[in-house]
């Protein structure tokens, strides 16, 4: 069995929800990632994606010096085990329709595993395993 945490990314960003949207922005442009996990101390509460910035904030007239991620953060997050198969977690993944799963030990976070980690591991000659696999080019 393949697990979760041979593929998981351990370089995670998060933020505070009090945070702001451009802080998110600008921290998603400098890591070159599409994703905060956003906590409350060592709980995670949600995840913003830079789609979420885009669609739920910046095209809802939000203003993104002064919104907070807590306004568009998604809750109810799906998360996964270091430990589980990554069959389950991409099983997960197309069940919920999303892209990513933070990765949970204990109640802390440890990872994150996103579809593109998956093609990777999966599908290595795929489009999406490829664009994945590669530095980012922005």
């Amino acid at each position: 069995m393949t697990t979760v945490g041979e593929f998981m990314t351990t370089r995670l960003v998060t933020m505070d929800g009090n945070d702001t949207l451009i802080a998110a922005a600008q921290e998603m442009r400098d890591s070159a990632i599409g994703d905060v996990v956003v906590t409350d101390g060592d709980s995670v509460v949600g995840i913003v994606t830079d789609r979420d910035i885009a669609v739920r904030g910046v095209a809802e007239n939000m203003d993104p010096g002064s919104t907070q991620l807590n306004q568009i953060t998604t809750r109810d997050v799906i998360t996964v085990s270091q430990y589980d198969d990554v069959v389950a977690a991409a099983d997960l993944m197309r069940t919920y329709a999303v892209r990513r799963l933070p990765v949970i030990d204990d109640g802390r976070l440890v990872g994150l595993i996103s579809m593109g980690d998956l093609a990777v591991e999966r599908e290595p000659q795929s489009v999406l395993a490829d664009i994945s696999a590669d530095d980012p080019n922005n």
